[in-house]
């Protein structure tokens, strides 16, 4: 009774669905990792939308782009366990100037937590797509081709960088920390279920709330990306121009229609998803970095300081002689296109999907045991993630070289395994080490095979 309780106290996190009293706390050290709580039921929400769009006859989403959504997904929640001690940094400090003092445990002090993390969140959220740096790293949720639940899991790693600064002035209103640090996590995990065709104009809260059909308008059309022929064409939000700069809100839409941000849907437009010049891969590593070297290459390709600077904090569409946010008539306006689906070998697929499940695994150790962890160890366990996440989604891609990397990986495992614990229980590491000795044995032919014709190449 007690399981099913807690089973649904998570479930009831993904819809906003707490009671103040459970949810207020005194120390940041006592606020729950909801969002790390919540992976079981992500997971079963995932499969309940494939097997409804299923019965629907709609395919919702294709293997590839599910894994490299929640190959992201594992490397945000690992990296955020490196930053969390600054992400919040000066916050204790301002709040001692706080201009109202609120009981933490009051039912006021909650909702005022509630509307400050939404108000806060709508503004990051917009300074994400109206200023080039912060795109850079905000573009990787935008870089799918399906509109699903998987969706909301693809975040940049230095998401959560980018907004210091915006949740700080919060604390000279009278909001705790930790109330914040609750209501950041809550508002984040509400916009998992919004991350979905399934969900149509009938549904309630649609008007009011920020339902999936607002959120669809936004940057979920196409975005576009740098194109290196003339520095200066870049990100949009969407290629349905009617889309662009729209619908910012987290939980509430109010926020877009107060600053004048709230487009409705078009029926009779269909929405292409994914950046204007997609990229063609799979790679969650490629995904996470490239963007950030066209808006330097943006940037020093201008004649005068100025322009660099303007670059760097003007809208991804700003060019000289352009708005703020660039021109809107210049912007292309993608109306279909077919998506990036490599085909790979089933076994390949199965095999990418299952080393992810114990890459999942492995964050969780890394997640539990990361305050007994050296610094070697972080960096060691990090390290581990960001190549497995980065090399089982290259298979997608047919990288030349992801044979090889993967044998390293695999037998990198198995000698470190040898000499350390890795769980802390015999059996499960004595399971883990056998698995990736066996992977590496796989690989291990193609990566001879490779090599050799390398050799040959560089000798001729």
């Amino acid at each position: 009774m007690i399981a099913i309780d807690e089973a649904l106290r998570r479930l009831g996190t993904l819809f906003y669905v707490v009671f103040p009293s459970s949810s207020s706390f005194r120390t940041v050290k006592e606020v729950p990792n909801y969002i790390n709580e919540a992976i079981p039921w992500f997971i079963v929400i995932v499969l309940a939308e494939e097997a409804c769009g299923r019965l629907q006859g709609r395919q919702l989403g294709r293997m590839c782009d599910n894994v490299t959504s929640l190959g992201h997904a594992t490397l945000y929640e690992s990296f955020k366990l490196l930053t969390r001690w600054w992400e919040m940094s000066g916050y204790l400090w301002l709040y001692e100037y706080r201009l109202l003092d609120l009981e933490f445990s009051s039912s006021a002090m909650w909702f005022a937590g509630f509307f400050a993390a939404d108000f806060v969140y709508y503004w990051f959220h917009r300074a994400s797509h109206e200023v080039s740096l912060i795109w850079a790293w905000h573009q990787v949720h935008h870089s799918h081709e399906d509109y699903n639940v998987t969706v909301a899991l693809r975040q940049s790693m230095f998401q959560r960088l980018f907004s210091l600064g915006f949740y700080q002035p919060m604390a000279l209103l009278g909001v705790p920390l930790p109330s914040i640090c609750v209501h950041f996590q809550l508002n984040l995990l509400a916009q998992f279920v919004i991350h979905t065709e399934l969900v149509d104009r009938s549904s309630p809260g649609v008007d009011s709330h920020h339902s999936p059909l607002h959120h669809q308008v936004l940057h979920h059309g196409t975005g576009g990306v740098f194109t290196l022929k003339n520095y200066v064409s870049l990100l949009i939000t969407g290629a349905n121009k009617y889309c662009l700069d729209k619908n910012y809100g987290g939980v509430l839409i109010i926020w877009d229609r107060i600053f004048g941000t709230f487009q409705e849907e078009k029926q009779e437009e269909e929405i292409v998803y994914g950046l204007v010049h997609q990229p063609q891969t799979s790679n969650v590593l490629w995904l996470q970095f490239f963007y950030i070297r066209n808006v330097l290459r943006k940037a020093s390709s201008m004649r005068t300081w100025r322009d660099s600077f303007r670059a760097l904090l003007c809208g991804p569409g700003w060019s000289p002689g352009t708005p703020r946010l660039g021109d809107l008539e210049a912007f292309p306006d993608v109306r279909g296109r077919a998506k990036y689906d490599p085909q790979i070998a089933l076994w390949q697929k199965g095999y990418s999907g299952a080393h992810y499940l114990v890459a999942l695994l492995l964050q969780q150790v890394f997640t539990f045991h990361f305050e007994m962890l050296s610094k070697l160890g972080v960096l060691v366990f990090f390290v581990f993630l960001l190549v497995t996440i980065g090399n089982i989604t290259a298979l997608y891609d047919e990288w030349q070289w992801a044979p090889l990397v993967e044998v390293i990986r695999c037998a990198s495992f198995v000698a470190f395994a040898n000499t350390n614990s890795i769980t802390g229980w015999t059996g499960l590491d004595t399971g883990l080490a056998t698995w990736y000795a066996v992977s590496s044995l796989v690989w291990l032919s193609p990566s001879v095979s490779l090599i050799q014709k390398t050799f040959k190449r560089k000798r001729a």
